[in-house]
């Protein structure tokens, strides 16, 4: 009987399957290795990918069979050129020349490619076709994880290690007592991206020297080598649960923004944050909603519904995902993650083309998140591509920012022809104003606004009540609040309003040139009318008067103290307790004659401390 003679192809060899077909007798005899699988083998590691790696073990395996005289191991053919190894893929050259090498010999050609067997079977060669294996044993990093872990971390030179926990409340353990040696690592390694190539619901997403990203199941794997790094590394983070929008308890108004008001999104958060579980939570809220939902993703590490398309920015251009996305016209699109300035740029395009779209990138804190996308486009553009800022912290949403673009004077300045375009940045719930946007000279620049400084900032109290003292020459009942250096807000009772601000204004900007300040009126209501208490007490005090002064004779213990004067509750003063304590008034300033009038017409004088 004539012996069989078996030429393999690249895709049998990275699979493992040549010496599992050996020990099974599934093939036997002359085994032609071709010289073109063996260049794009050395080509393959040379340029840092683990499936070169592979093969070539392979390889040497089946010289250890063949020394063992189970097999007649053979290399032949030419060694393709740059050209062809370069372009193996898309022109299939390679396949070509195996093809070739089977025809010539009348050999049978081992493949696990489907193409390539058809193509063989086109030119009349035998081909034994072995789909890739389907295994079901679990991979060795597995160990590492339970119910509660995060993400496992193996390194050569180090015991394994797993974050357990939960986002935001997490620690970081020990998961062994052995010390990783690169050998360990680098099979485990080798291990992952074999399955890879195997397994149906895992894929190889990014594959450089130095560094592999995989998408096994659920784990998303990150391999990294020298020259990346300086040693052998596996990091593979798991979800530890999958979330619905209504397991975050979120309230009604923040709920109903999210699903059915917010056009563009950002969902920020700090590494770990829980930002693409809430992701998924959304794109399974519009999927299940009747939304055509599809995702953006580097890599594709979100578990969803198999309605919801998952694109890889990997293995994609920018500009061929902007096309599949207006042409297939999906409701929502979510973009995990935004890094680098084309993604942003991608993302401002879908935005202003008119599509919901959501993006997720890191950010310390909230405003950080908008600050990314200040100089990567023109600052007015802000407001159009984003509308809504959702920041994430420990897996629940802490904060929701909403953006909008106003003309107006930047808080803090006064002038009016200081006024511009500026972008308000507020609290969703509170709409308080935290931060403003604008230009400033040729800098773009971040401020936050604190509104309530003022009424906590003692000078600013006392120079209310100052204020309020020189209003009362005009309109008895007066409260003021500061709210720049330059510029007050007067609380008047409404039937006194007309009279305060006089016919055309003319009163009032007499009254502001006088006091300094730009006043704005407001009615005086009970709330406005209710001022902060003064923490300081009423003390007793004799009242003496000489022939230049009205003099309060105080304590002795009060002696350097700072004293307010109060009439019928209203602020009159405040002075420094001198070192005889008293305080002394001149008769014939504007104040002694005030407190004269007063005290003869017996209203109520109190001096706090």
């Amino acid at each position: 009987m004539e012996e069989k003679v078996y030429v393999v192809d690249t895709s049998v060899v990275v699979e493992r399957l040549v010496s599992q077909f050996i020990k099974n007798k599934k093939i036997s005899g002359k085994i032609i290795v071709p010289k073109a699988v063996m260049a794009e083998l050395e080509h393959q590691a040379n340029t840092g990918q683990e499936i070169g790696f592979i093969g070539l073990e392979e390889v040497q395996n089946m010289q250890k069979l063949s020394k063992e005289g189970k097999i007649e191991l053979i290399f032949s053919g030419d060694r393709p050129n740059l050209y062809q190894i370069a372009y193996a893929k898309q022109g299939g050259e390679i396949d070509a020349l195996i093809r070739d090498i089977a025809y010539n010999e009348s050999a049978i050609l081992v493949t696990a490619d489907r193409i390539q067997a058809e193509s063989a079977k086109a030119l009349g060669v035998e081909v034994l076709y072995s789909p890739h294996r389907q295994l079901t044993e679990a991979l060795e990093i597995e160990q590492y994880f339970d119910l509660e872990t995060m993400s496992a971390h193996l390194r050569e030179g180090c015991p394994p290690r797993a974050k357990k926990g939960k986002p935001g409340e997490w620690k970081l353990l020990d998961v062994g007592t052995n010390i990783l040696t690169q050998q360990e690592v680098q099979e485990m390694a080798k291990e992952i991206v074999e399955r890879s190539r195997i397994e149906p619901d895992a894929f190889i997403e990014i594959s450089r020297p130095g560094s592999t990203i995989v998408q096994y199941k659920n784990y998303r794997i990150v391999i990294t080598k020298t020259p990346v790094s300086d040693g052998w590394e596996i990091t593979a983070v798991r979800p530890i649960k999958i979330l619905k929008i209504e397991d975050y308890n979120l309230p009604e108004n923040i709920a109903q923004r999210v699903k059915t008001k917010a056009r563009g999104v950002i969902i920020a958060g700090t590494t770990g944050s829980g930002k693409s579980t809430f992701a998924q939570s959304l794109a399974e809220y519009y999927a299940s909603n009747n939304f055509v939902t599809k995702t953006i993703e580097s890599p594709r590490s979100l578990i969803l519904s198999k309605n919801i398309t998952q694109y890889s920015k990997n293995l994609a251009t920018s500009e061929e995902i902007h096309d599949i996305l207006f042409l297939s016209r999906p409701d929502y699109i979510i973009f995990d993650e935004m890094r680098d300035t084309p993604d942003f740029r991608l993302y401002t395009d879908l935005r202003l083309g008119g599509s919901n779209v959501l993006g997720v990138l890191h950010a310390a804190t909230p405003i950080d998140a908008i600050q990314r996308f200040i100089g990567r486009l023109e600052v007015g553009m802000i407001p159009s591509v984003l509308d809504t800022l959702i920041f994430i912290e420990k897996g629940n949403v802490s904060k929701i920012l909403i953006v909008q673009m106003i003309v107006k004077v930047p808080s803090g300045m006064t002038e009016a022809d200081l006024a511009r375009p500026v972008i308000e940045v507020k609290d969703y719930i509170t709409n308080k104003l935290e931060f403003e946007i604008y230009s400033y000279g040729e800098e773009t620049v971040v401020i936050p606004v604190t509104e309530d400084s003022f009424a906590s900032d003692p000078t600013k109290v006392l120079a209310a009540k100052q204020l309020e003292r020189e209003l009362r020459a005009y309109v008895d009942d007066v409260k003021v609040k500061i709210v720049s250096n330059n510029k007050a807000e007067v609380y008047i009772p409404e039937e006194e309003i007309a009279r305060f601000i006089g016919k055309e204004g003319k009163n009032i900007n007499q009254i502001e040139k006088k006091v300094g300040f730009g006043l704005t009126v407001k009615e005086l209501t009970e709330s406005s009318s209710s001022n902060e208490e003064s923490d300081k007490i009423p003390i007793n005090y004799k009242i003496e008067e000489s022939k230049k002064a009205v003099v309060f004779k105080l304590p002795q213990e009060y002696a350097g103290r700072t004293a307010e004067v109060y009439v019928d509750g209203h602020f009159l003063l405040t002075y420094t307790i001198g070192n005889k304590a008293e305080l002394k008034i001149n008769k014939k300033s504007k104040l002694g004659l005030e407190i004269l009038k007063d005290l003869n017409s017996r209203r109520k004088v109190e001096v706090r401390v």
